[in-house]
């Protein structure tokens, strides 16, 4: 009889999760290096890169000038060559400025080539509000990006999935967009948040891109989310389990591909659903959610669907009205009893 071992696992926080993979990529494939600002010395300026220059020295960690457009270009084109680089957008707010790469090039060089040419790249960028960081440092924006067709995109909540989507990521042949919530690196100068360190196995640990995950599993009301919004609320249902609420917790991990049968799965089951999204309300992924479950079965609905996502404004740098504007537990509490008559 031959026993299967679990994979050993260290508690990690997400941003050295996510930087022990880039690692460890980077030893496996000379392929594989690391370009942007404050990627060198500085180590990313959420963590991201630490450590790494050191490791591997500045022909493979490179520190750029502020030009998102000539050091995304550049990837792009290593991409094109047969490299796989990662290419660091510091926060996505600045995506503005570099649209064009992103978008006209990176997206659809594969498309444009008959599918003979390949850009396999990640970009990492930081996301997300609620350190009064003002409205060009902290938007999520995901929506955006799975909004246009031909690149893939991945949202971590947690340290071992940031590593198995980074590792994914990386081997990938398509270009991938991987952003990561400040809330969810675990750094010691950001608000605590107990479930950025957590358990990561060691080795060659992957997440397949386009699986969404079961956080929490519930029988009474769907609550479909990503990113910090899970820890929200995974918070939120432990409460309302001791007030008889049975709340049923998805981490979409990836938007595109998205995993649209197992929210369905989960609503057939609870008849309620509540999505909660740190980008805004309108045209965004809140919406296509619940499109795509009325499409599948309208039926499937006990009770109108709730959002809680970010209002069309721009994030304030006011931390009370900041907080009035993110997707804070009490909303999305408020959402869930409303969706079971409370």
């Amino acid at each position: 009889m031959t026993t299967i071992q679990e994979p050993r696992t260290r508690r990690l926080n997400t941003a050295k999760a996510t930087v022990e993979v880039i690692a460890a990529e980077m030893e496996r494939d000379d392929s594989v290096f690391v370009l942007g600002e404050d990627v060198g010395p500085y180590g990313g300026i959420f963590s991201s890169t630490t450590g790494l220059l050191e490791r591997f020295g500045p022909e493979r960690v490179m520190d750029t000038p502020i030009s998102e457009t000539a050091f995304i270009g550049a990837a792009i084109g290593a991409a094109v060559e047969g490299m796989r680089p990662i290419v660091e957008l510091m926060f996505v707010d600045f995506f503005g400025v570099c649209m064009d790469q992103i978008y006209n090039h990176m997206a659809k060089i594969h498309y444009e080539s008959g599918g003979n040419v390949k850009v396999p790249m990640v970009l990492m960028t930081a996301v997300g509000g609620g350190y009064s960081d003002g409205a060009q440092h902290s938007q999520c924006l995901w929506g955006t990006f799975a909004h246009l067709p031909g690149m893939k995109v991945v949202v971590p909540s947690n340290p071992a999935d940031a590593a198995g989507l980074m590792r994914s990521a990386i081997r990938d042949d398509n270009p991938v967009v991987f952003m990561f919530h400040k809330g969810i690196q675990g750094l010691p100068w950001m608000a605590k948040n107990p479930r950025s360190i957590g358990p990561v196995p060691e080795g060659d640990h992957t997440v397949e891109i386009g699986k969404a995950a079961v956080a929490r599993s519930g029988s009474d009301v769907t609550v479909v989310t990503l990113s910090l919004s899970v820890h929200h609320a995974l918070d939120v249902a432990e409460e309302l389990a001791g007030e008889g609420v049975d709340a049923e917790v998805i981490d979409l991990r990836s938007l595109v591909p998205l995993d649209a049968e197992t929210i369905i799965e989960s609503v057939s089951r609870t008849g309620h659903l509540v999505v909660v999204d740190e980008d805004y309300l309108s045209y965004g992924l809140s919406g296509e959610i619940v499109a795509r479950v009325v499409e599948h079965d309208p039926t499937l609905l006990k009770a109108p669907v709730s959002r809680v996502a970010v209002p069309d404004v721009p994030i304030p740098y006011s931390r009370p009205l900041e907080y009035a504007a993110l997707p804070t537990p009490a909303r999305i509490k408020a959402a869930i009893l409303d969706q079971v008559g409370r």
